[in-house]
């Protein structure tokens, strides 16, 4: 063999032991990336436990804070307003009543026929109105009267099968899903407009007041009888269907609960107690905090970022506006510390609320062998492509883990409720039914996060008591409700009654 063979012979060798080595050393550089991703996935499931022992301890911390809040005003993180509520719909209401829901850049109006206990909802129609958008940072006038047209023009199409009774007013109920102190069934001043509106002269008016003078401006003759939020008017809704439900809850872009109190446990009420001894209290639960919820630095970053920090905790752990981002959080410090998606951090990822929850929930729920709809959003939504699938099997474990801890805290949160009213233990010889009327895009479209909240709810409560609890869906809830409400807090009724 000549010299020269021999040279290229060694060099050769060279050259593959080099490049094997690159080899080991790209796959140790990857599996030590590997390493820290999945570090990084394992420490945050780890701070996002909800062990059934400290799921206890947040529903007892929900019970807490509920009678503290019925004790004083300000007592406690939990507002626990009152909601001047004291009749809840029992399907004898009979006529034709109207609703407006304004809880957004859309307002619907609707109205029903009623029938009694035999023939319930006759008929029912609806409208929805899309809000111009300089009417949402325009004059409290302008809005209101807008409003009150739209309201005028429905009512003019009153068609076949809805019966005015002759003489009457028309009544209304008025959904209206922003903060509010009420002062009476149909009376409440705005604290603050949310959801992009900005009209700094309804600030401290009441809105009922505000929507009376557009309608009498427009010689329309109707009455609002009940002012109420999305989450009571989600109770009304069920109760009617169902005589026990005793509590409603939203979960959906924010979550909220209400349930039935025994008027003489509200030491703050100093009013004459009602007749029916029960009154609705609007919780506000979105604001609950407490030592024992899983925060993570990721919860703490997302608060400290928000326009409300220190505020809403619970509602930044479980609700579908905060869900995405959480995940989102979690995989920008796996893209910097564990290059996941290559060696820079793609740029759409770093922009805050991008990735939204039903983007979440789509990878969550993909079965596909090769997740295929994980790589989909991954591409159409953050512009990630040719991700391993190593990669795209820790992403749906993030999901999980963020929906997990959501459904779980949201169930304790239940049990929270269930406990205050004594309907969390059998009593012997007592077969109590319980309902808990829920409502709310994240409920109804994120079966994983149901499901799991469901279980959770049964697990809390073991067998026996699981048996007679129920959680049911009460679909559009708010617009009905309202037109309940208005129904059983009408002013005819003491003409009716014998």
């Amino acid at each position: 063999m000549g010299k020269v063979a021999v040279g290229a012979a060694v060099v050769c060798a060279a050259a593959v032991c080099a490049a094997a080595a690159l080899v080991v050393r790209h796959r140790m550089r990857n599996s030590g990336k590997w390493a820290r991703a999945m570090a990084i996935l394992r420490e945050f499931e780890d701070k996002c436990g909800t062990p059934i022992g400290k799921l206890r301890q947040v529903a007892d911390a929900m019970t807490v804070e509920m009678h503290a809040g019925l004790a004083s005003e300000g007592g406690s993180k939990l507002k626990m307003l009152i909601s001047y509520v004291d009749n809840l719909p029992t399907g004898d209401e009979k006529g034709l009543f109207y609703a407006l829901d304004l809880g957004g850049t859309n307002f619907r109006v609707l109205r029903v026929q009623l029938g009694g206990k035999e023939n319930r909802v006759v008929k029912q129609e609806f409208e929805e109105v899309s809000i111009p958008p300089h009417l949402m940072v325009g004059s409290s006038e302008a809005l209101f009267d807008f409003i009150a047209q739209a309201l005028a023009k429905f009512v003019a199409e009153e068609g076949e099968g809805f019966h005015p009774a002759p003489g009457r007013q028309r009544e209304l109920g008025f959904t209206f899903s922003f903060p509010v102190r009420q002062t009476s069934i149909s009376s409440g001043t705005l604290i603050k407009w949310t959801k992009g509106f900005s009209i700094e002269d309804t600030v401290g008016e009441d809105v009922v007041g505000e929507l009376t003078k557009a309608m009498e401006k427009l010689k329309l003759d109707m009455r609002v009888t009940a002012l109420v939020n999305d989450t009571i008017g989600t109770l009304a809704g069920g109760r009617y269907h169902d005589n026990d439900v005793i509590a409603a809850v939203i979960l959906g872009t924010g979550t909220n609960a209400a349930y039935v109190e025994r008027a003489h446990a509200i030491p703050k009420w100093h009013g004459l107690l009602p007749k029916s001894g029960e009154m609705v209290i609007n919780m506000e639960w979105g604001n609950f905090r407490s030592s024992h919820l899983s925060l993570t630095e990721y919860d703490h970053a997302l608060d400290a970022e928000s326009l409300n920090p220190g505020e809403q905790i619970f509602e930044k752990l479980i609700s579908g506006m905060y869900l995405g981002e959480i995940v989102r959080k979690v995989l920008v410090k796996m893209a910097e510390e564990a290059a996941i998606f290559g060696d820079t951090v793609p740029p759409k990822l770093k922009i805050p609320f991008i990735l939204r929850t039903p983007h979440t929930s789509a990878m969550h729920h993909d079965t596909s062998p090769d997740l295929k709809v994980v790589a989909s959003k991954l591409k159409d939504v953050l512009e990630i492509s040719n991700t391993s699938l190593k990669t795209r099997k820790i992403i749906v474990e993030l999901c999980d883990v963020v929906a997990t801890r959501g459904a779980r805290l949201s169930a304790a949160g239940i049990l929270g409720i269930l406990k205050k009213l004594g309907r969390d233990t059998v009593r012997v010889g007592e077969k109590q039914k319980s309902v808990v009327a829920l409502d709310g895009g994240l409920y109804e479209h994120y079966t994983k996060f149901r499901t799991t909240m469901e279980n959770t709810l049964k697990e809390l409560l073991g067998d026996e008591v699981a048996a007679n609890v129920f959680v049911e869906h009460s679909n559009d809830g708010s617009g009905i409700g309202a037109a309940l409400l208005a129904a059983s807090h009408s002013q005819y009724l003491e003409v009716e009654e014998p």
